[in-house]
């Protein structure tokens, strides 16, 4: 895959003043295949990060990857990281109701082959990109795509880490936890009526019979959906924004990434006025999108 990068030349600072860097978080759609089906992903980086640097795959909610998963996606890259937020659901598919949600989402719950290789054909689109270290690939998830993220470690997929906000835990296939290499951290709100305590029990106990290094947060009176604010913050539907609980999420999850990646390609210091300070320099994160690209098929 080409990758298309811009450079800023600024001017030569004197004496030891620190030198004004304008770096920029590209953004970048990817059509690729899984069989015959096309998909189109979202990659995000940051130019100013030299070198190979981890990877993070996101997976979507059950609505299909849209402006949420991509400001991840774009939050990620700020990070240092290189971000590829996957479709599952194929080009065009993203469904704007709960009656085809569920039926989207249900193709793949009920077909846990499918989930998990649909899944590896995103992988293998991170993988194969030029800004990513192979070694060093997690995959995060929200709501639907918790579950998948989850399926994705069951199938032996080679990810140091996977961080599940608000998902499914469920499976059918618990002895396949015996096939999961990385890490595991599950974000669980305490009060999300799809994840009843008996699930989190049973993955409880699949994880530790397998003997995976896995973690899960669970926050008290919180419910699904609590990192996305467009979930409003009426609780009594069964989900809803929680500020506190998506603060803390986050932070957990930055704190997984420095266990599992070591230290961060860009240590930063966000100022009051929207710059950055890291590593002796300043720079302002901007978004600029670059042409689409295409990749081969991905049996």
């Amino acid at each position: 895959m080409k990758v298309v990068l811009s450079a800023v030349i600024a001017p030569i600072a004197v004496m030891m003043v620190p030198l004004a860097v304008l770096a920029e978080v590209k953004t970048q759609v990817v059509e690729y295949k899984h069989g015959n089906t096309v998909l189109e992903g979202y990659l995000a980086y940051d130019d100013a990060v030299q070198g190979k640097r981890p990877g993070v795959l996101v997976v979507h909610e059950w609505t299909g990857l849209g402006d949420y998963v991509k400001r991840r996606a774009e939050q990620l890259a700020k990070l240092g990281y290189v971000a590829f937020a996957i479709d599952m659901y194929g080009k065009g598919i993203r469904p704007t109701n709960p009656k085809d949600a569920a039926a989207q989402a249900t193709i793949y719950r009920s077909n846990r082959r499918l989930m998990r290789d649909r899944a590896n054909a995103g992988l293998a689109v991170l993988q194969q990109n030029s800004l990513t270290d192979p070694n060093r690939i997690a995959a995060i998830c929200y709501c639907f795509g918790g579950g998948t993220v989850l399926e994705l470690a069951r199938s032996g997929a080679p990810v140091v880490g996977v961080v599940s906000f608000h998902g499914n835990l469920d499976t059918p296939n618990p002895a396949d936890a015996r096939n999961i290499k990385g890490k595991v951290l599950v974000l669980h709100g305490a009060s999300n009526p799809y994840v009843p305590p008996a699930q989190v029990q049973a993955f409880e106990k699949e994880m530790t019979d397998a003997g995976v290094d896995w973690q899960l947060i669970s926050y008290g009176g919180v419910v699904h959906s609590f990192t996305n604010p467009d979930a409003g913050n009426d609780k009594s539907k069964g989900a809803a924004y929680d500020a506190a609980a998506d603060k803390r999420s986050f932070a957990a999850m930055r704190q997984f990434f420095a266990e599992i990646f070591g230290r961060s390609p860009r240590p930063q210091i966000r100022t009051s006025d929207g710059s950055v300070h890291y590593q002796g320099g300043r720079r302002r994160v901007v978004l600029k999108k670059v042409a689409s690209t295409k990749l081969p098929i991905q049996k």
